[in-house]
């Protein structure tokens, strides 16, 4: 069980076609073509209200599965989806497995992708970096892609703890990327005693940008028992190339993704990342002797814009935050420009062979955000999100405008959220660009996918099948036709 090593010495209180990424904390343009630039908050005290629990349990494997823990969260087209770490005896190579199941709302019932229990979805490859355990999923969707990052081992007792990644188009069949090997591994940068190596990833998506946390117990910076949470980015979602590195001074380019870890963000195991637009911060959720800590980055990972908060309550392994398909925080529905919803899932008990398990929901809402006091406000806090328009199409915020598609499947791939009614405070931006019903679509070898809008300009998509959805069959032109064209933002965020 790839858990344990960590379990044991865990302390409290501690592809093709993307957008090109833009800089770490860069602000959308708004009207006029200004960009918006309000001073930051730091270390600011929100107040929090709503405290919430589940009833009870809210999923588990089936009758011979002997834990339960390591959950990734998604709120996806109206559907709760969970993944997380189990044991099926007959699912694959004996070792941890990674479980589905879906819901209507986050207390469940959960249950498999053809009702009843939840399935095996992914095992391990025996022969591989992977072949006996697959655990501790963080799962996004990009456009039509669901990403699936995953801690994987040969066999018991650390050997060799990395992180893998597989891709699929309905998020239960998978394939394994990067030809089936790990895209990081430990970066033996000091010997301790616990040689549990890499894992337990986390990622988002945002601006272009693939950014993963993930555990190193040989890392430079982790703590004396190996506790840390490091952080890389890349436009690439295997990490294979433009990788940079969360240092002392922010991100750095590094010639691959087993550079030093010269800075970690959290001291701790099992931590969960997402990006809160309504706060321009990214939160790492964590556990501490009270619950689940939430711990608040600007987006260069330099100050801390607000206090920690703690979503109270038992747990006994780390949380999988409740977060968008690309990894954002979800609105609130009661009032998303004042709260800002955080709930999480974690192990609560420990239950056969000593393993975590009963996965449980906690969470608790933060108040007083302003998250719509001005145009720009509105822009962050309502980016990737897709709503009905007055003119029976849809409406998609992108980089501080709103684009309007006709088909409502090709608008909820290309979101991060979807709304059935859209909010006052979005009329404030401007209505810039329309993608109609078998626009014309376009590729370049070095460059990617991309519609032209009725504006003329080209607009990234993340996947074919994006276009496809759209009747739009692409044409290629060459780097040269492309780079003539007029660029505009990336549909996908």
């Amino acid at each position: 069980m790839l858990a344990s090593v960590l379990a044991m010495l865990l302390v409290a209180g501690c592809t093709e076609g993307y957008a090109q990424p833009q800089a770490a904390g860069e602000k959308p343009a708004i009207a006029g073509g200004k960009t918006a630039a309000p001073p930051r908050p730091v270390n600011l005290k929100l107040p929090s209200g709503d405290p919430r629990q589940s009833g009870g349990v809210i999923a588990a494997g089936g009758a011979d599965a002997v834990y339960d823990y390591g959950p990734s969260v998604m709120l996806d087209r109206g559907q709760t989806r969970m993944w997380w770490c189990s044991q099926y005896g007959g699912a694959g190579p004996a070792g941890d497995d990674i479980l589905y199941a879906q819901a209507q709302s986050i207390d469940g019932p959960f249950a498999g992708p053809g009702g009843g229990i939840p399935a095996a979805v992914f095992s391990g490859a025996p022969g591989n970096f992977d072949g006996m355990h697959t655990c501790d999923p963080s799962v996004l969707r990009v456009g039509s892609t669901y990403y699936l990052y995953y801690t994987g081992a040969a066999g018991d007792h650390a050997l060799g703890n990395a992180v893998g990644l597989a891709t699929s188009t309905d998020g239960v069949h998978w394939t394994r990327a990067a030809g089936g090997k790990p895209i990081l591994g430990p970066s033996h940068d000091v010997h301790r005693d616990n040689v549990y190596g890499a894992g337990q990833p986390s990622v988002v998506y945002l601006d272009g940008w693939f950014y993963l946390m993930f555990t190193d117990t040989t890392g430079r910076a982790a703590a004396w028992n190996g506790a840390g949470q490091f952080v890389l980015r890349s436009p690439d979602p295997t990490f294979g190339s433009g990788v940079q590195a969360l240092d002392v001074g922010g991100f750095v380019p590094v010639a691959s993704t087993a550079a030093p870890r010269t800075r970690s963000v959290v001291e701790g195991f099992s931590a969960d990342l997402m990006w809160v637009g309504a706060l321009d911060a990214f939160v790492i959720a964590h556990e501490t002797d009270t619950g689940t800590t939430l711990t608040f980055w600007t987006a260069d990972f330099t100050e801390n814009p607000y206090q920690p908060v703690v979503v109270p309550g038992p747990w006994k392994e780390g949380p999988g935050l409740v977060r968008r398909a690309d990894g954002h925080a979800p609105l609130s529905s009661a009032d998303p420009c004042d709260r800002v919803p955080f709930d999480v899932v974690r192990a609560t008990v420990t239950g056969g062979a000593g393993a975590p398990t009963g996965l449980r929901h906690f969470g608790l809402d933060l108040l007083g955000s302003q998250a719509c006091a001005d145009p720009a406000r509105v822009a962050g806090t309502f980016d990737g999100v897709t709503m009905p328009s007055p003119e029976r199409t849809m409406d998609l915020v992108r980089s501080g405008q709103r684009v309007r598609i006709d088909r409502r499947a090709v608008a909820a791939a290309l979101a991060g959220e979807l709304l059935e009614k859209a909010p006052p405070a979005v009329s404030a931006l401007p209505v810039t660009a329309r993608l109609r019903s078998g626009a014309e679509a376009v590729q370049a070898p070095g460059r990617g996918l991309a519609m032209v809008l009725d504006d003329h300009r080209l607009w990234r998509i993340p996947d074919p099948l994006v276009a496809a959805g759209n009747g739009s069959a692409p044409h290629a032109l060459t780097d040269a036709q492309w780079d003539g064209g007029r660029a505009g933002p990336s549909l996908a965020g």
